[in-house]
């Protein structure tokens, strides 16, 4: 195959490339460009076409234009304290145009006399000359590197480093570059109608024309997503190929006789999710499925039809849940149902009193099903025959913590079954959990009541309109949470502000009875607060996101949310969905004056809706895909150019041939090209998308 690999390309230091030398490449590595590769990718944020560019005699008024000259002035000068003023006259040949930035002192140093600008915005009239006010500038070269007729590339400037000298690198890093070698079959590349490696990768940067860069990306951003999704290919493929699983027996009768035993009829998709897991569990090579689901939408009976799979074969069972609060509601929710069909549990967290009687019932076998936190994966926790391991809220937890729940087994590695209430959009699931079957649930229990959501501001009569509803739910009987704001990185002051907060309600709520939980409570002190909002005792509980995950109120009726500009889309849907569990009608209050445009928008679109997966789609649009990534905390390769949301396509394309590929080519022998480059690029976070 010709051509220089990006596998090759990327073995040879920055410092080689003619121009960078070794100052500059110290600043580059610094900023990720470390290699020829690296350079390579560092793609523009745009191009400029000069042949498209407005003349500054011609610049029409009051209308978004970009224009590109030369500096040939500048005046900057402090006009009262607190504000200075820089003027920088720029010239194209045809006129001038004098562009004008306040409180920015750095643009006297950033365009000197001699600096080539693009400056974008609206012009204006201005004491009889053109001004434009606080413009988008581009730097994009000196006078003495113009060159006219043809797009030029603005790149992200990079550790003091100027688009243009980026440029110079680019192109001579290229030069000796060329041709890259494509490594895609070329059937492959035909049957998509994409363009050759080649070719996109010196199109992405110096196009002929608009339509060659739209190609160029085009390529670029499937060749992105491909590498991903062949990553992810081949670790379900060695799953399948290395680890040892159980076979269970899925016809016994005790998950029948549980299923039974319930109050209530399962939904459809919690029966289509149990029969999936049960297929899952009947083969020779361990599960490895994600269930998602709303709040509230069974994945708990769903999770202990799995967890009774692997009981009635004679394996044991565990759940692991990220915090004691949710570990004890599992235990108790789940225990009197478990005992009922003689399955012995136990609740293992590191306040556990009988942690020597319940790690001796692990590992003679005498305990079933464990129920735990953290401490189930601790030093010393040896199963006797562990089959099935339920992560559940999974985003709480690191890869390694999972690994380290399945590798509790002596022997075959146990079935997965990892949980959670944060609806995954679609996009995001084909790639964060693409090695992953999945489950959803997308149909909630008949009956359950809706919550009533409305976005309030603080001020005390919308305020006292919220107190008003906790004073009648109380009166008949119900309870409501106050949820104190978000303090990131910082319990402790999360801590504090809902101290103050509880302290605050009782003169607000004189003749109620009031209760405070956050995570800086002792365990023993959190527990009894907890158990007595659930006998009643409470009518009033202060809450921080303690509260977020699992808790099962069925008599809470209202909630108000303070600050709700601290919080995600996704946390307030979760919050809520700590209402309708039980009895109705309910409602959630959002309290705050969000400032910004996208904070409306985010808050409108959760008042307005209660589908979860809707909203998660919605944030994801809104925040954009950086934001959502961090679910996974580890393991997820940042994505240069490809975005999983207007990218799709792309994506089903690249996912549909990428395993293809893999299940035609399990080792890749016959494409050694394509592994090298994902090894190269992907690095260490391939290793870890293959032990995740």
């Amino acid at each position: 195959m010709n051509g220089r690999s990006l596998a090759y390309l990327a073995e040879i230091p920055v410092e080689r490339v003619k121009g960078v030398g070794d100052r500059l490449a110290g600043k580059l590595r610094q900023a990720g460009i470390s290699s020829v590769t690296d350079l390579l990718f560092h793609f523009p944020r745009r191009h400029i076409d000069r042949s498209l560019i407005t003349s500054i005699a011609e610049v029409p008024l009051d209308r978004e234009v970009t224009v590109v000259g030369t500096v040939a002035k500048v005046n900057a000068r402090h006009v009262r304290r607190g504000l200075s003023i820089v003027e920088v006259g720029v010239f194209d040949g045809t006129s001038y145009l004098w562009a004008t930035f306040f409180n920015q002192p750095f643009r006297e140093r950033q365009l000197g006399p001699g600096t080539e600008v693009a400056l974008s915005g609206k012009v204006e009239r201005y004491r009889g000359r053109m001004q434009m006010r606080s413009p988008v500038v581009d730097v994009v070269g000196r006078a003495a590197h113009r060159r006219t007729g043809r797009i030029v590339p603005v790149y992200p400037s990079v550790a003091g480093v100027p688009s243009w000298r980026l440029e110079q690198f680019i192109a001579n890093a290229l030069k000796r570059s060329r041709p890259v070698q494509d490594p895609l079959p070329a059937e492959m590349v035909a049957a998509l109608g994409l363009v050759d490696r080649d070719r996109a990768v010196a199109g992405m940067h110096f196009p002929e024309d608009e339509e060659e860069a739209d190609r160029a990306r085009c390529r670029l951003v499937f060749d992105e997503l491909f590498r991903l999704e062949v990553a992810l290919a081949l670790r379900k493929q060695r799953q399948v190929e290395e680890a040892e699983g159980i076979r269970h027996v899925v016809d016994a009768e005790l998950v029948g006789s549980f299923l039974e035993s319930l109050a209530f009829r399962l939904t459809g998709a919690q029966r289509r999710a149990i029969d999936e897991i049960q297929v899952d569990m009947a083969a020779p090579h361990p599960m490895h499925r994600l269930l998602q689901g709303e709040v509230g939408s069974g994945k708990t009976v769903v999770a202990m039809a799995a967890l009774l799979t692997g009981v009635q074969g004679g394996y044991q069972g565990a759940v692991m849940a990220p915090t004691e609060v949710l570990a004890e509601q599992h235990y108790f929710g789940l225990e009197p149902l478990a005992r009922l069909v003689g399955v012995r549990m136990a609740l293992l967290t590191a306040s556990s009193s009988d942690r020597t009687e319940v790690l001796e019932g692990i590992a003679g076998g005498t305990v079933d099903l464990a129920v735990g936190t953290h401490a189930l994966i601790q030093e010393g926790v040896r199963f006797a025959r562990l089959g099935v391991a339920v992560v559940d809220e999974q985003h709480r937890f690191g890869v390694y913590q999972r690994v380290q729940l399945r590798e509790k087994a002596e022997g075959p590695q146990p079935d997965l079954l990892i949980m959670t209430a944060t609806p995954i959009p679609r996009t995001l699931s084909m790639t964060l959990y693409g090695d992953l079957d999945v489950s959803v649930l997308d149909e909630m229990p008949v009956g359950r009541p809706l919550v009533e959501t409305e976005l309030i501001s603080p001020e005390p009569l919308s305020l006292e309109r919220a107190y008003a509803r906790v004073r009648e739910e109380a009166s008949r009987g119900r309870q409501s949470f106050v949820v104190c704001p978000l303090v990131e990185d910082s319990e402790k002051l999360e801590a504090a502000s809902a101290t103050a907060e509880h302290d605050r309600l009782l003169d607000v709520f004189p003749d109620l009875r009031l209760g405070l939980v956050h995570g800086q409570l002792p365990t023993d002190e959190k527990r009894a607060v907890m158990q007595r909002f659930r006998d009643g005792d409470i009518d009033v509980l202060v809450a921080t996101t303690v509260i977020e995950v699992g808790i099962d109120m069925p008599n809470a009726t209202v909630m108000i949310i303070l600050d709700v500009h601290r919080f995600g889309m996704s946390q307030l849907h979760q919050l809520r969905g700590r209402l309708s569990r039980g009895v109705g009608p309910n409602w959630c209050y959002l309290v705050g004056d969000p400032s910004t445009e996208e904070a409306r928008e985010r808050l409108a679109a959760v008042a307005s809706s209660d589908d979860g997966f809707r909203l998660a789609e919605e944030d994801l649009r809104i925040r954009g895909q950086g934001t959502v990534f961090g679910v996974r905390q580890a393991g997820m390769p940042d994505l240069r150019l490809a975005d999983v949301l207007t990218d799709f396509e792309a994506l089903t394309a690249a996912r549909r041939e990428a395993f293809a590929l893999v299940a035609a080519d399990p080792h890749l022998a016959a494409h050694p090209e394509i592994a090298e480059e994902a090894k190269a690029l992907l690095g260490e976070q391939a290793e870890w998308l293959f032990i995740s």
